[in-house]
Formats: C-alpha cells, structure tokens, sequence
C-alpha cells in the first residue's frame, strides 16, 4: 500500500519583511505560520479521520465531516494563491495589469479603475470572515469578481483563480486593527500583476 499523501506548507517566494510596510514582518509570520498552518494540519486531520474511518469500517457524519474537509482545504489552497500573486512593492508589486489581462478588465469594466472600485468594494464589504477572486469564465471568456465567505462558500465551481485578497481580520489585524478598507487599499502597491498575467494568460490558452 502507498503511503498516504498530505498537505504541507509552502514556503513564501519572499522574506517575511519584504512586504513591508503594507503587511509587517510580524503580521505575515503570523497569517503564514499559524493560521495557514492551521489550514494544514486541519486538513490532514481530516483525510487521517476518514482513511481511519474506512480501514475500521467505521461510521462517521459526513456531513459534518465533509464541510470541515472543505474549509480547510479551500483555507490551503486559497492561502498558497495569495502569497503567490503579493510581490513588494516596486520589486513586481503594484501598479497596473498589462497585455492580455489589461485588455480584458478594460473590456468587462470599462477601465482599470472601475475594476479596482468593484474589487475594493467587494472586499471591503463581505460579511465576516472571506475573500475576494477575481476568476475567469471559459464560456462567456469574461473575468469575474466573486466574493467568497470563509473559504469556500459563494465559490464557482470549476472557474479559475486569478487573484485573490485575503479580508479574514487574522490576515491584518496587527498592522490595521479592524481597518479593512485602509489594508485593502494597501493591498494595491504589493499585487504581483506578472503572476496574475501569466495566469490569465494560461487560462486562455
């Protein structure tokens, strides 16, 4: 029998203060070591649980079960999407999309700032805990906004993630307290458009 394959952390492709002063050295130790790991070790937990379940021919509430399974994984998967699409600032980070994607956020909003309105507003405004995503439909070829509450409800099943912003308080509380709109508007001088872009790009090819 295989050995049975688990999550693990990923390492962030930065310092933990080549953020700042945006997200703090503390703050982005904090959000990465803890709560993502906890994502980590939630979703272990519960793969162990069913593979312990099954071998016993154990009963278990999947419903219960199944939904935790899903928030931690969304939790992990979402995480690793948002320490990749942050760069510092005037090293990758901020600015404004170029190419491709420039040319569709003009096309669906009008213009960039328009784009940026709606993406702010959108984070600025989900109930509790969540995110905002910026995906792309294949049918209509249109980028959308969704806005995510903790990590996996309101999701579109199947569309890609292009960009997302992490508005759960434990990702800037240190910095902003409960500011989210002044931590949202800083989100903009660390956005790594490059990686958005070649994101988007591979998802039109």
């Amino acid at each position: 029998m295989e050995p049975i394959k688990l999550y693990s952390l990923s390492k962030l492709p930065y310092e933990y203060a080549a953020l700042a002063p945006y997200i703090s050295e503390e703050q982005l130790k904090l959000h990465h070591l803890k709560h993502h790991q906890g994502y980590v070790t939630g979703a272990n937990a519960v793969l162990e649980k069913l593979d312990k379940a099954r071998k016993d021919n154990a009963d278990l509430d999947l419903k219960a079960t199944l939904k935790e399974l899903s928030f931690h994984i969304g939790g992990f998967r979402l995480h690793n999407r948002f320490w990749e699409n942050l760069a510092p600032a005037g090293k990758g980070g901020g600015g404004a999309p170029k190419g491709a994607l420039a040319q569709a956020i003009d096309g669906e909003f009008g213009k960039f700032e328009r784009f940026k309105k709606e993406f702010t507003q959108t984070a600025t405004s989900v109930e509790g805990s969540g995110w905002a995503i910026v995906t792309y439909c294949e049918k209509t070829q249109r980028p959308l906004i969704m806005q995510v509450e903790k990590h996996n409800v309101n999701i579109i099943p199947g569309f890609a993630i292009l960009l997302v912003l992490d508005v759960w308080e434990h990702a800037y509380y240190l910095d902003y307290k409960n500011d989210r709109a002044k931590f949202v508007e800083s989100f903009w001088n660390i956005v790594n458009w490059d990686m958005v872009s070649r994101r988007f790009d591979l998802q039109k090819k």
